[in-house]
């Protein structure tokens, strides 16, 4: 690696990734608004030349629940929390709102705008650590996640786990099925990747402080170590861009100041970060969140100048020889 890399990867669900947590009434504003924060986001991109993953479910790619019914894998998760299933969910539901479940005009949207990557974040928000899923579940709902995402002309390179899960066991699927690279855990045993229950109370406040405070270092990181033979690139998380929160507002500065610690760090080290987060997340408090990242972005630029760091995508990253 010559120059320092940013790379910005969004996990891209809507209530897909909820539907075991909340109910759409109680995140209502979040997932409405995705369809503001989007052409944002991708409008702050365009003028910043921040080329970005989106990693996307593929429901999203459809246009209403009969849809997906015609398009189920030949095998479905059969997980023991039958709450995780959204093939559970969609049983229960007569109808489907658009705004909530699907996507369609807002994957043409990224897809058409310069430096934007349509990554999967497979089919059905699939877990990989939870107990009942197996590998011949997974990849049927990787196989479709890539026909749905082919049949609407995005050739997939790259993938995020839902929830970060995954073994080596699932990363031989990926190669198998010609996925270049994954976005990782940062290497850090607060960050192990492990199922829900797995997450202890201890892990998440020193996952928060984390974000204020440097206890885990700066988590960039040398290309030499993120490709392995047979294996799909490892792109580690670096950052979770966490959202505005009134409760937290006056450690924002604390927490823009690690991330532009870290941005630095890897601009002079000729290392790569990798920052994410859920365009819902921007979804509450959007002039804040933009703010925010308008800092980041701002740093990038000055770092760009001072350093040559750049701005690729994870696909762009796993084409570098």
């Amino acid at each position: 690696m010559k120059k320092g890399i940013l790379t910005i990867s969004l996990d891209f669900e809507l209530y897909w990734g909820l539907i075991d947590q909340l109910q759409i009434e109680d995140y209502e504003s979040n997932l409405k608004n995705v369809h503001k924060v989007i052409p944002k986001l991708l409008n702050l991109f365009s003028k910043n030349s921040i080329n970005a993953t989106w990693a996307t479910v593929g429901f999203l790619f459809l246009k209403n629940k009969e849809e997906i019914l015609i398009n189920y894998p030949s095998e479905l998760p059969n997980y023991s929390k039958t709450i995780l299933s959204p093939y559970t969910y969609l049983n229960k539901q007569k109808k489907l709102s658009s705004k909530y479940h699907f996507a369609p005009e807002l994957i043409d949207l990224i897809k058409n705008t310069r430096g934007q990557e349509i990554a999967t974040h497979t089919f059905s928000h699939y877990y990989c650590l939870e107990e009942g899923q197996d590998t011949q579940s997974f990849e049927s709902d990787l196989k479709k996640a890539l026909e749905i995402a082919k049949n609407n002309g995005c050739l997939i390179k790259s993938i995020v786990f839902p929830r970060n899960q995954f073994s080596e066991s699932h990363l031989n699927i990926l190669f198998k099925n010609n996925i270049q690279c994954y976005r990782g855990n940062q290497l850090h045993w607060a960050y192990n990747q492990g199922a829900d229950k797995n997450q202890t109370y201890i892990t998440r406040i020193f996952r928060l402080i984390d974000s204020y405070i440097n206890l885990s270092g700066y988590n960039t990181y040398h290309f030499s170590f993120l490709r392995k033979k047979n294996r799909p690139m490892n792109l580690p998380a670096s950052f979770f861009i966490r959202p505005y929160s009134r409760k937290l507002f006056l450690l924002n500065n604390l927490k823009l100041k690690r991330i532009k610690n870290s941005m630095t760090h890897a601009a002079k080290n000729k290392e790569m970060i990798h920052l994410w987060w859920h365009p819902h997340n921007f979804g509450k408090n959007i002039t804040k969140n933009f703010l925010f990242l308008n800092e980041i972005i701002n740093h990038y630029q000055f770092l760009n100048k001072k350093y040559g760091m750049e701005s690729m995508n994870m696909g762009e990253i796993a084409s570098i020889n």
